[in-house]
């Protein structure tokens, strides 16, 4: 048998899957992803219910599934915000020159350590 050489090549990834897919509105789709997981990771943390979750943040369980689901169209930058905020997270927000080796500027959301408490 043959040896075939596979036609397929490697594309380094932007560090944005949705850019990468090119789908719309990639830098808030990625933000919004990083931001809900930070909420997922501190309710298990917290070995909070969904009921509990819910109530802690004032909306009904049924949107704190599709939050921990990562159905995020139902939910902006700002309200993600105020959810982190709700499990006692202080956000900071830092806003400095890209560099010129970037070609674009982009939105990058990190977290610190995150405990239960």
């Amino acid at each position: 048998m043959a040896n075939k050489r596979n036609s397929e090549s490697v594309v380094r990834s932007s560090g944005n899957v949705f850019a990468d897919l090119g789908l719309r509105d990639a830098g808030e789709k990625q933000t919004k992803v990083r931001l809900a997981l930070a909420i997922q990771q501190i309710i298990q943390a917290r070995h909070l219910s969904q009921a509990a979750a819910a109530q802690l943040l004032d909306i009904n369980q049924p949107k704190i599934s599709a939050l921990v689901n990562y159905h995020l169209d139902g939910f902006s930058v700002e309200r993600l915000l105020h959810f982190l905020n709700a499990l006692d997270r202080d956000v900071e927000i830092v806003i400095r020159k890209k560099p010129r080796s970037r070609k674009a500027a982009r939105i990058v959301v990190t977290e610190a350590q995150l405990s239960a408490g």
